[in-house]
């Protein structure tokens, strides 16, 4: 049923209610943008290297862009991952901002809504976050300084 009685202060209530959210969307969309540089970075890493296989013969050189290679694969997968998890979460925290103004135009309590949304948003984000340490532990446990190991 429409709230017709629907006042400027409600809506205005609605919009401090979704301010903070509207922050943590913000703030995934900064760590969006750290994932997909990351993303990208591994991604013309492996590009290189892959142009490099066919000009090669030495077994050793091989075996090391191969292994490089695979640690690149792994690492791009986990970033992925932490993509999807973290625009999940986002979307979450839409759908949780979306509900707060339908809820009070429609005049439904939706707070059992709105509390596993969040929920379920954190865990995402903290999921999202917990794959990229691991990404970020993998990138510098491989990484070669000097030029041996």
């Amino acid at each position: 049923m429409l709230n017709l009685s629907l006042q400027i202060s409600d809506i205005a209530h609605v919009i401090q209610l979704s301010v903070a959210p509207v922050f943590l969307v913000t703030g995934i969309g900064a760590m969006l943008s750290v994932l997909s540089f990351r993303l990208s970075r591994a991604v013309d890493r492996a590009r290189v290297l892959e142009d490099r296989l066919p000009a090669l013969t030495d077994a050793q050189h091989l075996t090391t862009i191969h292994r490089e290679l695979g640690i690149l694969s792994v690492r791009t997968r986990l970033i992925n991952r932490a993509i999807t998890l973290c625009t999940a979460s986002a979307l979450l925290i839409c759908l949780v901002i979306m509900i707060l103004f339908v809820g009070a135009i429609i005049g439904l309590n939706i707070a059992i809504a709105i509390a596993v949304l969040f929920i379920l948003s954190m865990a995402a984000l903290i999921a999202s976050l917990l794959i990229f340490l691991k990404e970020i532990q993998l990138a510098t446990t491989s990484l070669r300084i000097g030029a041996h190991r």
